[in-house]
Formats: C-alpha cells, sequence, structure tokens
C-alpha cells in the first residue's frame, strides 16, 4: 500500500488506543471493542459516531497489517521530508523508489475501511450505504405458552407470525414483472463513485445506485422497489424437551426478510411455561410433595408415586420419618441432550383438621402412651 499524506498527520495508535509496541491481538481487540461501540448500525444518524467509525478503521486498516504497519512505522520515523515527500524530489536520508523505496502515488482511501462488519475495502462502503446496498432483515420475537408437561417432553407447534417476506409479486427483487434490475451506467456495476484529486483517490457510494451496482428503471407496483412485502406466516417450531421458563429459542433465517437480497434476520421464541397442579420443578430436577399420615410416618410404609414419564415408582418409608423428609430418585427428573436431573419426593405428615369421636378418643389413647416431651429442650 502506498503511504497517504495522513500516515504523517494521524498516530494510529492513538485512535486505537494503544503502544506503538503493541502486540498485533492487542491491536485486534482494541480496534473490535472501538467498532463495535461506533459502528454506524449502532449509530444511527449519528455522524460524530460515523466518523469515529471511520477513523478507528482507517487507523485499523494499516496498523493492523503487518507489512503496512511496518511502512507506517518507518515513514512516521523518516518525518514528511524523510522520504520522497510529496513534491517527487528527493532529499537526504531517504528512499529511492527505483531502489524498493516508497511511492506516494494515489491510493485509495476506500479501502481504509475494511474490518469485520462491512468486509474490506470498497465493499465494506458499499454495504454500509443508505442505498439500495443489501440489508439484513430484522429480528424478530415471538411468545411461546405451553403446559408444564409439553416443556418436559417437548413439542412440534406452528407460530403464526406477520412480518416482512419477499415481494409475492417480484420475488424479492424489487423489479416490475417482467423487468429486471440493470446496471447502473454512473458507477459501470462496481456500486462505488471514485473522486481522482491529484496524488489521492476518494472512494465512496455510488450516489445513484446507492451502492448496489444497478437501478431498478420499473419498480414493483406491490413493494415499490423494496423486495419485501409484510404478510402473515405460519412458522413450525421445534420445542426441545426439558425447556424452562423464559427459555429464549433462537431460530436462524426465521426472521424478517432481507432487502436488496440481504441476509434474512432470525426469529427468538420466548417460552412461557404454565404450572402444574402436582409437579415442580427445581433446575433439571422434578419436585412433588406425597402427604403420609401420623401413622406412616412413625411406622413406616410404601409409598407408589407418580412420574412424568408415566411409570410410577415405588418409595420405602423408613420408620420415624419426620415430616419435610426428602428421597431423591435418579433419573427420572428433566432430560436434555446433555443431562438427566432426578425428581425428588419431599414427605409431608398430614395432619386431619376434622375428626370423630373415635378417631379423638384413639388420638388421646396414644397420647397418654407417649409421654416424652419433645419440647423439653426449650427449657420453657
Amino acid at each position: 500500500m502506498a503511504p497517504q499524506r495522513e500516515w504523517f498527520d494521524k498516530n494510529y495508535y492513538e485512535v486505537l488506543g494503544v503502544s506503538e509496541t503493541a502486540p498485533p491481538k492487542d491491536i485486534t481487540r482494541a480496534y473490535r471493542k472501538l467498532a463495535r461501540e461506533f459502528h454506524p448500525d449502532a449509530n444511527p444518524g449519528n455522524a460524530a459516531a460515523e466518523d469515529k467509525f471511520k477513523e478507528i478503521s482507517a487507523a485499523y486498516d494499516v496498523v493492523g497489517d503487518e507489512t503496512k504497519r511496518a511502512e507506517y512505522d518507518e515513514v512516521r520515523r523518516q518525518g514528511p521530508m524523510g522520504g520522497m515527500g510529496f513534491g517527487g524530489g528527493r532529499s537526504g536520508g531517504g528512499f529511492n523508489p527505483g531502489a524498493g523505496g516508497f511511492n506516494y502515488e494515489g491510493a485509495d482511501l476506500g479501502d481504509l475501511l475494511g474490518g469485520m462488519f462491512g468486509g474490506g475495502g470498497r465493499r465494506g462502503r458499499q454495504n454500509q450505504s443508505r442505498g439500495r446496498a443489501p440489508q439484513r432483515g430484522a429480528d424478530l420475537e415471538a411468545t411461546l405458552r405451553m403446559s408444564f408437561r409439553e416443556a418436559f417432553n417437548g413439542m412440534e407447534t406452528a407460530l403464526h407470525l406477520t412480518s416482512d417476506l419477499p415481494c409475492g409479486t417480484c420475488s424479492g427483487s424489487g423489479a416490475k414483472p417482467g423487468t429486471a434490475p440493470t446496471m447502473c451506467q454512473h458507477c459501470r456495476g462496481s456500486g462505488v463513485s471514485d473522486d481522482n484529486q491529484g496524488m489521492f483517490s476518494f472512494s465512496s457510494p455510488c450516489p445513484v445506485c446507492g451502492g448496489a451496482g444497478s437501478v431498478i428503471t420499473s419498480p414493483c407496483g406491490t413493494c415499490r422497489a423494496t423486495g419485501v412485502e409484510k404478510r402473515a406466516r405460519e412458522v413450525k417450531v421445534r420445542i426441545p424437551a426439558g425447556v424452562d421458563e423464559g427459555q429464549r429459542i433462537k431460530l436462524k433465517g426465521r426472521g424478517g426478510a432481507g432487502r436488496n437480497g440481504g441476509e434474512i434476520g432470525d426469529l427468538y421464541v420466548i417460552v412461557h411455561v404454565d404450572r402444574d397442579d402436582i409437579f415442580g420443578r427445581d433446575g433439571k430436577n422434578l419436585t412433588i410433595n406425597v402427604p403420609v399420615t401420623f401413622a406412616e410416618a412413625t411406622l413406616g410404609t410404601k409409598l407408589t408415586v407418580p412420574t412424568l414419564d408415566g411409570n410410577p415408582v415405588t418409595l420405602k418409608i423408613p420408620a420415624g420419618t419426620p415430616t419435610g423428609k426428602v428421597f431423591r430418585v435418579k433419573g427420572r427428573g428433566v432430560a436434555t441432550k446433555k443431562v438427566t436431573g432426578d425428581l425428588l419426593v419431599t414427605v409431608q405428615v398430614d395432619v386431619p383438621t376434622k375428626i370423630t369421636k373415635e378417631q379423638r378418643d384413639a388420638l388421646e389413647a396414644m397420647a397418654e402412651a407417649f409421654p416424652a416431651a419433645p419440647r423439653d429442650y426449650l427449657g420453657v
């Protein structure tokens, strides 16, 4: 890359916030952080942010490339008068272009805007234009309410949405049926307009086609040359087993249609799970409360407990089991691709609120048979 006058005026290391001895990985990390912060898509209509984005992109295009960085460092070390200069003459200690020195002929500033957002050079500038350049479709959100048992087992369902879709009249071309976009004569299909100013060449998106490289002379009457229209559609969704309340499921490429051949957006499905009358959930574990009588807890018993997979399990409850005791049944909880939880059975002693005279007599006799005072340790 030929050096530019800006190399003498701009300290690209300061622009990126790194030292002149920073390793390449630190330079790349700094550029990506700044690019995300000042990218035009993140700051729509903010001219200052757009200018800043161009500045950091230009800086990274030079010091982010090993060869260009070496040239830049050498030019900065020599100073404006150290090499050929911009007047074509040679001063002492400079470089001879014929002997491998620097060539100060015009350089394309459009190539300075490469990066991770829009591709490199002219194509990056082209994709950032506001004309007919490809634009990614919008990401969409939809909510899905399902029962506790549907969330446990997974399900297939359909969502009904209204969103941007490729125009049904022109099939997304934006042109009237029977016609097609034609090559832009202003930029000859390149999408870029060059402005040569002596030693420098400045590039910008073509003002006629907006960077698309083509123009629509007969626009579609339905979408008015946008290539998309808003209409109802049905999206089939496969919900995996074990989804939880509030989980966000991404369906790539099922969102809004892109414009001018742009990428389709994504669809995010937000899951809401209803409560169950019997079961609860704690992470990947299912929970259930099972009542037992005082006699069962005291003497011990066997309990038959339901499960969500339809196969009941039998638990042996030992004598003297206190209320609130939790028994774990391995592998009968929520199953996902990575792990299967357990079923947690909590035993609760049932206290009747209404009893017959015979039951009261029996309880009073039992109270006399158990004179122990369990609250003696309280000291009151």
